[in-house]
């Protein structure tokens, strides 16, 4: 709710006509409501693999950070919770489709490891 209050960062004030301007009140509390960060509470969450991009103009590294930063703290199981910043990128991910292939391949292999899928020669 701070970086979307605050009017200085760029792309922001453009949003609120989408999203509304939360320096008034009732779009304030709406947006507080489905926060991802204002929300975390202290209980168990699922894995998870947050990734973002450096060079991202929408959503600034530090946010997915501060979000995994407070899940972390407050979660209350043994399921892991990493963070991914790729110092190349913006918010769409890679461009070159070999680069985009491998980073698909590191999503899949988070997956398939919390889904305890193996290799066949294992």
């Amino acid at each position: 709710m701070n970086t979307m209050s605050d009017a200085s960062i760029p792309l922001t004030t453009g949003e609120w006509e989408e999203w509304g301007n939360p320096n008034e009140e009732k779009y304030y509390e709406y947006m507080l409501s489905y926060s991802p960060y204002d929300n975390v509470v202290a209980q168990d969450y699922p894995s998870m693999l947050v990734t973002s991009g450096l060079w991202d103009p929408r959503v600034a590294y530090w946010e997915p950070a501060k979000w995994v930063a407070k899940l972390r703290d407050l979660k209350t199981d043994n399921n892991p919770i990493l963070l991914k910043i790729d110092l190349e990128v913006g918010h769409f991910s890679a461009s070159d489709r070999y680069r985009y292939i491998r980073e698909r391949a590191y999503d899949l292999a988070f997956m398939f490891d919390q889904l305890g899928v193996s290799s066949p020669s294992e």
